[in-house]
């Protein structure tokens, strides 16, 4: 086949996967992280309700990440092998069955069951999709692809915010809740389940099983992408290399750094802005907070996609990743010391631009030297040590914030662990980083 037939060919197949794919996957991430943070809404009426105090919510709200960590690597591991078509359709169904029985729990201990089994259901999905764009994409597009994969984050505060916290609202005594938290819970663990029926039937394992790309065309994707990780990995590692190599340990502190701000916003952000109230004299309704937690979300995903688009024309990765991170400390960092709701929400707003354009590009650094099965252990394990701050950043703040009353030791703890994350990821330079090129070609050094 002719180079630029070939050229021609893979073009065409990318693009087809972009509108064919990447809506579907990134719907299917906007309902997984609706029904993971969600609770940080629910907070604000169940607490008292169930009489959580913070650090019990904050414990509560984190053992989902111990069962998500302790299923992680099987569960790649296990879709590598079956297909992601079953798989994220399973782990979609299972995980909106029980999203939506949160809405029975009854007080501390329900509380915590039901959030580690809602781990348990849900490994696997996030490393499993960033598995399955390696599978379609090139590496000259998948950081750009990541954060439009991505965008269900933010998007999912944009608009699950105010739709949460009006279910909460206008909830109580709606199918025979009767609170409207409760409700909440039931309502929007569906969508998962529905959509997950879905998958069965419009996801692909990969290009040559796709009945709406031409056969010449998927094969030829499937060429290119297997020719680029020849050139990128000489030697396929085995799954026990993989996980203990110490790169993908470095990654794994990386990413710990930057989604322990990620999640520290997504459940405490909806409290700092309640305590704005008390601290500025202003008025919010509960529809108002859910309107304001979504601003900062809406910049940050214009940042984000731009510094993933920059990273992919560049071919560099390590400071697509640092500076974000440092950017984000600073952000997190300025806004304990304003005295202004307006500066806080902006010094905020800072804070999650630096964690979202971290992220996308965090994810191009372990292909560099994993592919096959090392790459599902290995992205698995990068991905269930990094959420273990998930468990440990609303548990640290929620506890700091019921020994000290207020929320600014949380807050520079989260601005200590983004400066982590970007001091380490410049340390990588003569691991992960040696494989860098200049900017990305044929083979496309990620």
């Amino acid at each position: 086949m002719a180079a630029e037939t070939e050229d021609r060919l893979v073009r065409g197949a990318v693009r087809s996967g972009m509108w064919r794919l990447i809506p579907l996957l990134g719907l299917c991430y906007l309902l997984n992280y609706v029904d993971r943070v969600n609770v940080g809404f629910a907070s604000l009426k169940m607490n008292p309700d169930l009489g959580l105090s913070a650090a019990a919510y904050g414990l509560g709200a984190g053992l989902f990440f111990i069962g998500y960590f302790v299923f992680e690597v099987p569960s790649n591991v296990i879709l590598h092998k079956v297909g992601a078509r079953i798989w994220i359709a399973r782990i979609m169904i299972t995980w909106g069955i029980v999203a939506s029985a949160t809405a029975f729990v009854a007080g501390e201990i329900s509380f915590y069951i039901v959030r580690f089994v809602l781990g348990v259901a849900e490994a696997g999905f996030f490393p499993g999709i960033i598995l399955y764009l390696t599978y379609w994409f090139p590496r000259a597009q998948r950081a750009k692809v990541v954060a439009l994969f991505f965008l269900a984050v933010p998007l999912s505060t944009v608009f699950g915010a105010p739709i949460s916290t009006l279910l909460i609202q206008n909830g109580d005594g709606l199918l025979g809740f009767a609170a409207g938290w409760r409700f909440m819970f039931f309502v929007e663990g569906i969508p998962a389940l529905l959509v997950g029926v879905l998958v069965l039937f419009l996801l692909p394992d990969r290009p040559t099983k796709a009945r709406w790309l031409a056969r010449d065309a998927a094969v030829a994707l499937e060429e290119r992408i297997a020719a680029e990780d020849s050139a990128q990995v000489a030697k396929e590692p085995t799954l026990r290399a993989a996980l203990a190599d110490r790169r993908v340990v470095a990654l794994s502190i990386v990413y710990f750094g930057v989604v322990f701000g990620l999640y520290v916003l997504a459940f405490f952000l909806p409290q700092v802005i309640s305590d704005l109230q008390r601290q500025f004299g202003v008025t919010f309704s509960l529809f108002d907070i859910g309107l304001i937690t979504a601003a900062p979300y809406v910049v940050a995903s214009i940042v984000m996609v731009l510094n993933a688009r920059h990273s992919d024309r560049t071919g560099e990765r390590r400071l697509h990743v640092a500076i974000p991170a440092f950017v984000g400390a600073v952000g997190v960092a300025v806004a304990l010391f304003l005295n202004s709701p307006f500066l806080i929400i902006a010094a905020v707003t800072v804070c999650a631009c630096g964690v979202f354009a971290a992220i996308p590009v965090i994810w191009q650094l372990p292909s560099t030297f994993l592919t096959g099965v090392a790459a599902a252990g290995g992205i698995a394990l990068i991905n269930s040590f990094g959420n273990l701050s998930g468990f440990v950043g609303p548990y640290v703040t929620g506890w700091l914030q019921d020994l000290t009353g207020n929320n600014k030791a949380g807050m520079f703890v989260v601005a200590g662990f983004m400066v982590l994350s970007g001091v380490v990821v410049l340390l990588l330079r003569r691991g992960v980083a040696a494989r860098e090129g200049g900017p990305n070609t044929t083979t496309g050094a990620p």
